[in-house]
């Protein structure tokens, strides 16, 4: 299985959509949480969809995922499932999602 992570933000390679997914009609695929500034999905064809709270995006001919902080990654093309990277805080002993 492949994954792809740019900041907080994790890609990973899935078989397929789920037939109850809907279409979003924007590429963002996370928004930050002090910033404002956002991880976009961009190429022919992208497509970013939303079922259950689970963003998924498909890349028939491959995407690009910018962010105003990070580098490009380039991402080959497949159906991807779109999750944020989480951390163990040992102290509080909780999950939470990484903060970009």
């Amino acid at each position: 299985m492949k994954f792809y992570q740019q900041g907080d933000v994790l890609i990973k390679h899935t078989k397929k959509i789920p037939s109850e997914a809907v279409r979003v009609r924007h590429t963002v695929l996370a928004e930050g949480e002090v910033t404002g500034h956002a991880h976009r999905a961009s190429g022919e064809g992208v497509v970013v969809m939303e079922f259950d709270g689970t963003l998924f995006m498909d890349a028939p001919n491959g995407a690009e995922v910018t962010h105003e902080e990070h580098g490009p990654h380039t991402i080959p093309p497949g159906i991807y499932e779109i999750g944020i990277v989480k951390e163990y805080d040992h102290f509080a002993e909780e999950i939470r999602e990484v903060a970009d």
